[in-house]
């Protein structure tokens, strides 16, 4: 029996087939590549967000796994190409018997039985190469998946982080919400539609190529209403496939809005709740759940109303890609049946008819049915390209010039102002040296908490130059001091690395500041910031003082939690554990002035006066 292929140098002609199509596709693929990321706003977004995972050093690593990935997938293009040749082969043996049966013709019947079992043989070969590649391939894409969102997960958390851009970015005139949402969800779905995207435009490029030979050989002409198609079954599918896909693009366009205000939707659900969960005790006091409710309701409310416009959107979008991807298993028979009745076709070449139609119209429909993941892909870029360029503009923002000192403090003509531009502090100058204590006092509104911000350089409506020791050898403690996630041990070193201190050196500290019941579970991790009580964690924040020795400390009402006698303890403990470190404090109490040396009165309207602390 004559066969579609001469499968004896088959092996060769694949790999010629490959060598030829890897150099074509890649020169292809970086050209146009290239004119997406110059041409496209969302490619000049996507080359923003990653561009320097491909270039630089260690660049040749991911290129070397991109070439693998396109390769992978001309493979399966060819893989698919030689069984729709082996179909066309197992059915022409189907009706090499049929015909000898019929006639009686023996020597015919046993010439099918041989191409059918060679075809069994073949089909055998096929899908184990299949098989090992499909494995191959798996591993491949999931694994550059992998590499990728580590890199971004620290490109983006690193530039988020850069300049204390994490809080500057209110400062910003667009304003970005959910950073976290971004670097954990944005990323995965960035990385993975990339490639999934990529790699299926390849695929379905070089698909539509290979299948229009085959197509192209086994087409001839039909006569519609007198007209004369030549190659008919390639050229109705090419119409086809290209009609629908202009339909389905005009209907899906609006998803790229929609799914880009889903994501935002549900993350400030999500964030509201995350909310209500950290303050849950002072809604409890406040037997806030009814406001609380209503609140998150309302935000939930938001929810479904962008979820069912996604819904009604994708019925239109999915209700046509239906339409369109089953009409189109009838067409290649109706083209191909009156060839096939008159003999100009075998019962092989129809089946393979049907199998190339079907591949082109599948391969050209990709671009139709990944609209919705399109859509996806550019609402996860936008958010992450938003998210960068918020962290850039916030960095862009005014501060305070800083200068590194040894072992002084000193302000420049320190100007502080509200948002809208009044000013709350004018021209302020001073200079600190070591044993100096500075207690600032002022009515609520003056400027005292806005003072620090400013001086740590986290205040944008600011001006002037600090001088002062570089570094952690200068510390900012809030009134309510941070705890991060992790052990007892973490949370007292912070900020410094872990494991910087002793054991022992962090139970002595803990010791001198009250909290000695809590010496013997450093180790415990959990979330501390819901255990320690506000004025343990102040004692906590004293604690990291005395550890860490630093040449300056800005303490923020730091003992606003506990009462004056240990107030009186904690301050103390602090001139004499660290007597030469330079203590300025923001404080309401007038106790806590017996522990300065000079005090630092602001009007708020940016007249200041400094003056010794009275004895």
């Amino acid at each position: 029996m004559e066969t579609s292929r001469d499968w004896s140098v088959e092996w060769f002609e694949s790999l010629k087939w490959l060598g030829i199509a890897f150099l074509i596709t890649a020169v292809a693929f970086v050209v146009i590549a290239a004119l997406l990321l110059r041409l496209t706003k969302w490619g000049r977004q996507f080359w923003s967000v990653s561009g320097n995972y491909f270039r630089g050093a260690g660049a040749w690593r991911v290129w070397l796994f991109v070439a693998a990935l396109l390769f992978m997938a001309l493979l399966t293009v060819r893989l698919s190409v030689l069984l729709s040749y082996w179909g066309n082969d197992m059915f022409a043996s189907f009706q090499l018997a049929a015909s000898a049966l019929k006639s009686g013709d023996d020597a015919a019947l046993s010439e099918a039985k041989t191409g059918f079992w060679d075809s069994a043989k073949l089909f055998t070969l096929l899908i184990t190469i299949w098989t090992v590649k499909e494995l191959v391939y798996l591993y491949a894409k999931l694994a550059f998946d992998i590499r990728w969102r580590v890199w971004l997960t620290d490109r983006v958390t690193t530039d988020w982080m850069a300049g204390s851009a994490f809080y500057r970015s209110r400062f910003i005139d667009s304003t970005i919400d959910n950073p976290d949402q971004r670097i954990q969800a944005d990323t995965i779905t960035f990385t993975e539609q990339s490639r999934t995207l990529a790699l299926g435009a390849v695929t379905a490029i070089v698909s539509v190529v290979s299948f229009t030979k085959v197509l192209w050989d086994l087409s001839g002409p039909m006569t519609i209403l007198g007209v004369t198609i030549p190659r008919a079954a390639l050229v109705i599918v090419l119409a086809y496939v290209l009609v629908s896909t202009v339909i389905a693009f005009w209907i899906g366009h609006p998803l790229i809005r929609i799914n880009f205000l889903r994501e935002r939707t549900t993350a400030d659900f999500r964030y509201a709740l995350v909310r209500v969960r950290d303050a849950a005790e002072s809604v409890a006091f406040y037997r806030g759940e009814n406001v609380e409710r209503a609140g998150l309701l309302s935000r939930f409310a938001e929810v479904i109303r962008v979820q069912w416009a996604y819904v009604y959107r994708m019925l239109k979008f999915v209700g046509w890609n239906f339409v369109v991807t089953q009409s189109a298993y009838l067409f290649p028979y109706l083209i191909q049946a009156p060839r096939f009745f008159s003999g100009a076709i075998t019962l092989g070449g129809m089946n393979q008819t049907a199998t190339a139609f079907r591949e082109i119209q599948d391969s050209l429909s990709f671009f139709r049915d990944s609209y919705d993941d399109f859509a996806e892909y550019r609402a996860s870029l936008i958010r992450l390209d938003g998210l960068l360029v918020a962290s850039g503009e916030s960095r862009t923002l005014p501060k305070l010039a800083a200068v590194d000192l040894d072992d002084a403090v000193r302000l420049d003509k320190v100007d502080v102002r509200k948002p809208d531009g009044e000013v709350l502090i004018d021209d302020l100058t001073l200079r600190l040296v070591p044993t100096d204590a500075l207690v600032i006092k002022g009515a609520s509104g003056s400027g005292k908490t806005t003072l620090l911000r400013a001086l740590a350089q986290m205040w944008p409506y600011s001006d002037g130059e600090i001088s002062r020791p570089a570094g952690t050898e200068t510390l900012f403690l809030s009134q309510l001091p941070y705890l991060p996630l992790g052990d007892l041990r973490t949370a007292v070193e912070y900020p410094a690395e872990s494991n910087d201190s002793t054991d022992d050196a962090i139970r002595e500290v803990l010791t001198k500041v009250n909290l000695g019941h809590l010496i013997d579970r450093l180790d415990e991790e959990d979330d501390w910031a819901k255990i320690l009580s506000p004025g343990e964690q102040q004692r906590l924040a004293f604690a990291r003082i005395l550890l860490t020795r630093p040449k300056v400390v800005f303490l923020d009402e730091a003992t606003s939690a506990v009462d004056e006698g240990l107030e009186y303890s904690l301050y103390s403990l602090l001139r004499t554990e660290v007597p030469d470190t330079i203590v300025v404090s923001v404080a309401h109490r007038s106790t806590v002035d017996q522990h300065h040396t000079q005090v630092l009165t602001l009007t708020g309207e940016g007249p200041w006066e400094l003056a010794p602390v009275a004895g």
